[in-house]
This record gives structure tokens, sequence and C-alpha cells, in this order.
């Protein structure tokens, strides 16, 4: 499971060979849902809402490093951290 940051318990994480749009997926507890990141938006799945709120803040401000890294992983590549 390649992460790409972590932060208030909330893991991110990008897969390789994953389907478009852009978008990674965020892990909360039992919780799990799919962020695209351009609009940052939950696409499917659910997290709590203040998680939710946090998650969707900070893939504004990272958007650029993470579409870094979507095309990284596009090309199988090594993916960068991203810090919280």
């Amino acid at each position: 499971m390649p992460r790409i940051s972590a932060f208030d318990g909330i893991i991110l994480v990008m897969f390789y060979d994953d389907h478009s749009p852009p978008h990674f997926h965020a892990r909360y507890g039992e919780h799990v849902a799919l962020i695209h990141i351009m609009p940052a938006q939950i696409a499917e799945g659910s997290l709590p809402i203040r998680i939710a709120r946090n998650v969707l803040a900070w893939t504004e401000r990272r958007q650029v490093e993470l579409l870094a890294n979507w095309q990284r992983v596009q090309a199988g590549q090594p993916l960068e951290w991203i810090d919280p």
C-alpha cells in the first residue's frame, strides 16, 4: 500500500495502475474514501465530517504535489511523501 502521507490518524495512499480521474484513498479507522484531487471532493465512501473537512482542505493545499504523484504512480515510479 503506497502511502503518500499520514496525519491525525488518517492514512493517505495511491495505488499503481489505478483508474482516472486523478485520486487517492483516505483511511481513518474503519472508514475509507476515494478522494478526487481536482476538484477536491469525496467521490466514493465516507469519512467522519471533521476528518473529511481536514482531508479536503489538505487536498486543496497539496494539489500540485498530489498531481505530480499521480503522474509518478501512472508511470510506475516511486511516490514522493507529501508533508501533512
